[in-house]
Formats: C-alpha cells, sequence, structure tokens
C-alpha cells in the first residue's frame, strides 16, 4: 500500500468517516473511496453494501475482481434516559457491537451503581453532546418523555444526520413533538427520520422487550439502509 493511501485511511479513521481501500485484482494500482465520494463511483453499489455490512471482501464489477478493504467506525449508542429500558438495552447494544453512552441530567436516575459498565453523565444533553462529535454512525435514542431533556438530543442528531434517530412515546406524544420541532424549524422530511413509536413492532411490553425492539431496530438501520440514500436524505433536508 503506498504511504498516501495509509496515511489518507488514518486520517478518515481519526476523524469517524468510514471509506474503503479498493484494490484490483490479481494486480492493478489501489485507490481510496470516501464515503463522501461513494456516490457516482463505478463500484458504488458494492461499496455501499461492504460498508453498511463492515466486512472487508471481494466484489465482481463488469468481469473484473476487487478485493474491498473496509474501514468503519465503531457504531456508537447514545441514550438519553438512564431509566429501566437503558439498564437492559445498555448491555445487549455493547454485546451486539454498539459503543453505548448515557446521558440523563436527573441525578437520582444517572448513577453508576445503576449502570456500571457504560459512561454515564449527568448532565444535559445539549451541555454533552456537542462534544461527542454526532455522526454517520452514531444512533440517538430518548426515552425520558420529558421535552426539555429529549428534545435538545433529539435536534442535535437530526441536524447532525445520526443513522437512527428515536423517541419513546406514544402517537399522541410524538405528534407534540413533531409540533414542538417544526416550531424550532425543522422540515417534515427531517422530522420524518424519528423512529417514534420507538423499536420494531413486536408487541413489546416490559422494559427488557422495548429495549429488545429497540435494538433490532438499530441494527436494521445500520445494516440495511443504504448509506447513499442516508447521504440524499441528509443534503436535501
Amino acid at each position: 500500500m503506498r504511504l498516501e493511501l495509509l496515511a489518507a485511511m488514518n486520517q478518515e479513521r481519526a476523524a469517524r468517516r468510514a471509506c474503503v481501500l479498493v484494490t484490483p485484482m490479481p494486480e492493478g494500482e489501489q485507490r481510496l473511496v470516501k464515503l463522501a465520494d461513494l456516490d457516482g463511483d463505478p463500484l458504488a453499489d458494492a461499496l455501499d453494501a461492504a460498508l453498511r455490512s463492515g466486512k472487508s471482501g471481494m466484489a465482481e464489477h463488469e468481469g473484473r475482481s476487487y478485493f474491498l478493504t473496509v474501514q468503519v467506525p465503531p457504531p456508537r449508542l447514545l441514550v438519553i434516559g438512564a431509566v429501566h429500558i437503558t439498564q437492559a438495552l445498555a448491555p445487549m447494544a455493547r454485546t451486539a457491537g454498539f459503543d453505548v453512552t448515557i446521558i440523563d441530567p436527573r441525578t437520582a436516575f444517572a448513577t453508576p451503581d445503576r449502570f456500571p459498565d457504560s459512561p454515564l453523565f449527568a448532565d444535559w444533553p445539549q451541555n454533552v453532546l456537542p462534544g461527542l462529535g454526532l455522526d454517520r454512525y452514531t444512533a440517538v435514542a430518548c426515552f425520558t418523555h420529558d421535552p426539555k431533556i429529549d428534545d435538545p438530543a433529539l435536534e442535535a442528531a437530526l441536524s447532525a444526520d445520526c443513522f437512527y434517530v428515536g423517541g419513546l412515546g406514544s402517537r399522541k406524544t410524538h405528534g407534540k413533538r413533531v409540533e414542538r420541532l417544526k416550531e424550532k424549524g425543522f422540515s417534515d422530511a427531517q422530522i420524518a427520520r424519528i423512529r417514534a413509536p420507538i423499536g420494531v413492532d413486536i408487541g413489546a411490553v416490559s422494559p427488557a422487550e422495548i429495549a429488545v425492539s429497540v435494538l433490532a431496530e438499530l441494527v436494521l438501520s445500520l445494516r440495511k439502509k443504504p448509506l447513499r440514500e442516508q447521504m440524499v436524505a441528509g443534503a436535501s433536508a
């Protein structure tokens, strides 16, 4: 690998940006494709699939073989609300490969003994999120039912084009949430990205069942939603 390609890959890694090193087989000149340059690339479909899977492997295009070396940031889950659902979701999400961080200004809930294995911020989301660098490999799930806590996190996630944005609450609750976001200037297309009611509809009742439904929706959004469609949606919002 040429040193300039290695340096470019390291730069993308440090910035939490996905990229793919394309190597023609059995020989040929390598090139690096960044996520921002994905659309319009001759191998766009194969690159998109490889980035969503997070796995390197072979690809075929017009009778020629390529090895795709995939580099993606570890997916992050930022949970707003140190509630019972979060206690069930955090360990499951870590097992599934997500870096989990919990944010809740209510110090009665945000205690290390309730969340011993996750980074925990007993602070307001608007104070914490700017320092975490939200990106396309970040998911935000809001569980507090309190607009003063959830809304700033939702606003930050929609503005940052996070791959998943979810909010707990009934359809009536979400309707009021939509009104508030529209008053803040968010478009219908942006607001439509919020998964609400949150989670895959499996008839979940208990906190643990809701956590399962949310984790399923997280994986679905991460692995099956084409990255190029997300980029186009973000650009047009």
